[in-house]
């Protein structure tokens, strides 16, 4: 295999979260008189910092904008989550395909350690990460920002040129190639080109990622 390590995101790449998250923002948006359309709310918030989506709001906000709205939101979802988040279809077969090549792997992810454990435990993948879970909030940096990707890769023991990230989000990507690592993305017909624009190499189904990174399924 050309890569020595495997640094997945977290949102819409281990587990099929990003529609849950964003209905909930959409929901919550509406009630301070945001409108916002869930594919692009998708699109535009994705792995980015929670506090660059509420300043978003507060800017946009006809009404009073609760000092609450954070934790609300975080409640909604993480109470959505227990009953409606699975794992990306395929995930599963790819980190058991990179366990049995022995190649090392982590998730670096946007969202609170809290939030990364409960919905992977709740996903049925926390087994295949134990502690190689790394939280933008523990360095206090958030992609569009390379730091959290550098972060995991300098924590698992290799360079940037020596692994490969998977992400799904605009954000995700320009954190990655700004950090020089190459970036498979999980995509669509609707956003390939603005992914492919970014430096990503695109893929469509997970199938698809285990000949990518060439292991064997």
């Amino acid at each position: 295999m050309k890569y020595k390590c495997v640094i997945f995101d977290n949102d819409g790449v281990l587990v099929d979260s990003e529609a849950i998250s964003n209905r909930v923002l959409v929901q919550m948006a509406a009630s301070v008189g945001v409108s916002l359309v869930l594919e692009d709310a998708i699109e535009n918030f994705s792995g980015v910092s929670m506090s660059g989506t509420l300043d978003y709001l507060k800017a946009h906000a006809t009404t009073e904008f609760p000092d609450d709205f954070e934790e609300e939101f975080r409640r909604r979802t993480f109470e959505q989550f227990k009953t409606e988040l699975k794992p990306v279809d395929g995930v599963a077969q790819v980190l058991k395909a990179l366990e049995q090549e022995g190649i090392p792997f982590c998730v670096a992810s946007s969202g609170p350690r809290e939030k990364i454990k409960l919905s992977l435990t709740t996903a049925g993948l926390i087994p295949h990460f134990e502690d190689r879970i790394f939280s933008s909030y523990d360095i206090n940096s958030w992609k569009p920002q390379p730091d959290i990707f550098l972060h995991a890769a300098r924590e698992m023991g290799f360079q940037p040129d020596e692994c490969v990230v998977v992400e799904d989000s605009l954000a995700g990507v320009k954190a990655a190639r700004g950090g020089g690592f190459e970036v498979f993305a999980y995509g669509n017909q609707e956003n390939q080109t603005k992914l492919e624009d970014l430096g990503a190499t695109v893929f469509f189904a997970m199938s698809e990622l285990v000949h990518r990174l060439e292991i064997e399924s």
